[in-house]
């Protein structure tokens, strides 16, 4: 079983490389900045909408696990009925989840619009990196993959700094009635531009979906409560107890069935396997820090929302000049040297932050370690879909580009519970000092998660720079294509399947 041909546009027609970078990196920005669009907001709701603590908690929480539990379902439905259909059906339920949370009339309605909301950011994103790889031809694959990589982490980093804008100047339903226009645009150009694509003979495993979604959920909602409701509470306890059993049972079925949502072998391709855990790692670090930063400069220093997002531009700028180049810098010297220096740098700043971080410090002595941050994560996102690719065949790059994307979900809402219990367990809001007192133990966790990813990059097979990726083939014989006939006409012939091996360790999938 195969992926189908590249389209045309992957041996070099410029417009339709053009137009699909353009396509796929606006719809998982508009997906990636939902994710934090909505927290400097989340005063004003509350004013508005009503509601307690926890329901405008679950705001946020609801898309959260949506995006994550749904990710890996999401790209399998690609594979079975067609990458670029269903990636506008993802477009058409965001954008109308997005209308439905403008006009919600309570806090309960708001909450289940951003639940379906992540349910259509879970089928944007990994769609749109599958569909730009086969877009684009491969020797350039690393530097649009590195453009994508770069509006996707502007995109989470830039949600506070977009939500302080629209809320001060215009209204909290912006937030959402900006995604609409967006969306009705996109899709009749993704169904011009983009080439359809799935892979021959595959089927959805339900078993499969609903375990691995029940025990998502099931870990997921278990950490985002654990800081609420304390981790030996019951509910807590039973969640995350009851969610890595219910990954257990995944795990065995997907080993024995004959069509598995998440083939198991992919997690003995140890380049795989080490990228997707310096992903999870970073998320924490990442997510952790900016959660509690936004807090400290609008608590602590007394910045509005719209302040506190410009002040964060040192960090959220810094990807649309550093990503493109590192995005460059990986095509000619290899993704892994290009991620493990992006998260040595986030380590860096995250470190810098944790020693001069006071209630009077200033701007000035914060922003090296915003720059740094900043930088290094433009770093870390601009290869890191083109390394995912790269280490697994080409017919396996949709599932792995959503266990990727998921597993990075998951360390989002980890790294947000774990440094906000570490902060609240040191500290409160009871005074600025006790902010800062539990701000800075809560930093020092964030960077050493940081810094073990660095050492998950470090220690990951590689191979020098140059040459194909190993284990991006497919057989031409199982594939189907369903694009238009100018573009089926002048696709190129696909490569030979690789060997065997170079799907078991791949150790030039790194590169």
């Amino acid at each position: 079983m195969s992926a189908v041909n590249p389209p045309a546009s992957g041996g070099g027609n410029k417009k339709v490389v053009l137009w699909a970078i353009l396509t796929t990196s606006v719809a998982s920005f508009m997906a990636g900045l939902d994710q934090l669009v909505i927290i400097t907001a989340l005063p004003t709701i509350k004013d508005k909408l009503g509601g307690s603590l926890s329901d405008l908690e679950w705001t946020v929480n609801a898309y959260t696990l949506s995006f994550a539990v749904l990710m890996m379902f999401g790209a399998a439905l690609g594979d079975r009925f067609g990458r670029r259909k269903v990636f506008v059906l993802g477009l058409l339920l965001f954008t109308a989840a997005s209308a439905a949370g403008a006009l919600a009339p309570g806090i309960n309605e708001l909450i289940a619009a951003r639940a379906v909301q992540g349910a259509g950011a879970a089928m944007i994103m990994p769609l749109s990196v599958t569909l730009l790889t086969a877009a684009v031809p491969a020797e350039k694959r690393g530097t649009a993959l590195g453009i994508w990589g770069a509006v996707n982490g502007l995109s989470v980093a830039a949600g506070p700094l977009v939500g302080g804008a629209i809320v001060e100047h215009l209204s909290w339903q912006w937030i959402f009635w900006l995604n609409v226009p967006i969306g009705l645009a996109l899709a009749p150009v993704s169904l011009r531009m983009l080439a359809e694509s799935k892979i021959s003979g595959s089927r959805l495993d339900v078993v499969g979906t609903i375990l691995g979604g029940i025990g998502l959920f099931g870990i997921v909602l278990g950490i985002v409560k654990g800081n609420i409701d304390g981790w030996t509470s019951p509910l807590v306890l039973g969640s995350l107890i009851g969610g890595a059993v219910v990954m257990v049972l995944f795990v065995l079925w997907e080993n024995h069935t004959e069509h598995p949502m998440v083939p198991m072998r992919l997690f003995r391709i140890k380049a795989f396997t080490a990228i997707n855990l310096a992903g999870t790692l970073m998320s924490v670090g990442m997510f952790g820090a900016i959660f509690l930063m936004t807090q400290f400069f609008q608590s602590i220093q007394g910045y509005s929302a719209m302040e506190t997002g410009v002040r964060l531009l040192a960090w959220t700028a810094m990807p649309m000049v550093v990503a493109p180049l590192g995005g460059m810098v990986s095509d000619r010297i290899g993704g892994k040297p290009v991620v493990t220096v992006g998260l040595a740098m986030m380590t860096a700043g995250m470190v810098w932050w944790a020693f001069v971080l006071e209630p009077g410090t200033s701007y000035v002595a914060q922003l090296p370690s915003l720059m740094i941050c900043g930088a290094g994560m433009a770093l870390f996102y601009a290869p890191l879909m083109n390394l995912t690719m790269a280490s697994v065949k080409e017919h396996e790059q949709g599932i792995a580009s959503g266990v990727t994307a998921a597993t990075r979900e998951v360390g989002a809402a980890l790294g947000v519970a774990l440094l906000a219990s570490i902060f609240s367990a040191n500290g409160g809001y009871a005074s600025a000092e006790n902010f800062v007192d539990g701000l800075v133990p809560a930093m020092w966790v964030g960077a050493a998660a940081v810094a073990a990813a660095t050492l998950s990059m470090l220690i990951a097979p590689g191979s020098k720079a140059g040459g194909p990726p190993v284990a991006q083939s497919a057989s031409p014989s199982a594939s189907q294509s369903t694009s238009q006939p100018t573009s089926q006409s002048s696709a190129p012939a696909p490569a030979k399947a690789a060997p065997a091996a170079a799907e078991e360790s791949a150790p030039a999938a790194v590169r």
